[in-house]
């Protein structure tokens, strides 16, 4: 069984369904809205569960809502280490147009810090990979870096939002997986790189392969990238090449667009699309 280590963000996600996006200071009406816990590192572990993986998480979150989201997480297969803090939990509002597209505005919320990791170093020493991405704080992800490089645990980078990264993380990262505007920030580095490139599938930096997605009718990309991430990473940990584990990766991010919100459309093992 593939054993996974997530550390990111976990929070509420306001989903508001529009008819087109909003011009200058135009007030739009929203024609549909859903609710549910998200957050790129949460979305990546409840994926990855979905996928039979062994998933841990470290998140922060506010104190009143630690029994809530634990309860979701377990719920689902992953065991929930949440940091409580004073500070709201964070929250995410998602427009969604006619198209599909979407707009995200977060507000980060409990943030995790360094000495929050040291509670989770058994969970990453025991994992097959660990998952990192750039909503926590950069001396968190440090710390996480520190730690699995000391027990030899491969990390999977996901690198977004978008930013400079310190010597510390690139020269530590097996994989990389960002998507076309991430990538030309992301620059020279010495792991492997796997792009995301929406409906055209991926690119595998190495060897410059665009790996072709199915063609699916979208109606709510969300959470794509965030499933890409848990199955490639899934299948890795069980032993597929890169090749093969980017194939089934694009399967399941391209099922998960026709579904909306992201909670409904993270694929199960054996679905359409999540196989």
């Amino acid at each position: 069984m593939a054993r996974l280590s997530v550390i990111g963000l976990v929070g509420k996600s306001l989903f508001f369904e529009l008819p087109h996006f909003h011009a200058g200071g135009e007030t739009v009406t929203a024609t549909g809205y859903h609710e549910e816990w998200g957050g790129k590192g949460f979305n990546q572990a409840v994926a990855a569960a979905r996928q039979g993986a062994q998933v841990s998480f470290l998140g922060a979150c506010a104190a009143a809502d630690v029994a809530a989201i634990a309860e979701f997480a377990r719920n689902e297969g992953v065991v929930a280490q949440l940091a409580q803090k004073t500070r709201a939990t964070a929250s995410a509002a998602i427009l969604t147009d006619g198209t599909g597209e979407t707009r995200v505005t977060v507000y980060p919320g409990a943030a995790l810090e360094p000495a929050d990791v040291e509670a989770f170093v058994a969970a990453i020493a025991e994992a097959d990979f660990l998952l990192l991405n750039n909503e926590v704080p950069e001396a968190v992800n440090c710390a996480a870096v520190r730690i699995a490089c000391e027990h030899d645990v491969k990390i999977i980078f996901n690198p977004a939002p978008a930013q400079t990264l310190p010597p510390t993380i690139v020269d530590a990262v097996a994989l990389f997986t960002p998507n076309e505007c991430e990538e030309s920030a992301l620059g020279t580095v010495s792991g492997e790189v796997v792009t995301t490139l929406g409906a055209k599938g991926c690119r595998i930096r190495s060897t410059g392969e665009i790996i072709p997605a199915p063609t699916v009718q979208a109606v709510d990309s969300t959470g794509a990238g965030d499933t890409f991430n848990a199955v490639l990473a899934t299948r890795l940990a069980e032993g597929a090449d890169l090749r093969t584990a980017c194939v089934a990766a694009n399967a399941a991010a391209a099922a998960s667009v026709s579904v909306r919100y992201v909670m409904p459309s993270l694929p199960r093992r054996g679905d359409a699309g999540g196989s």
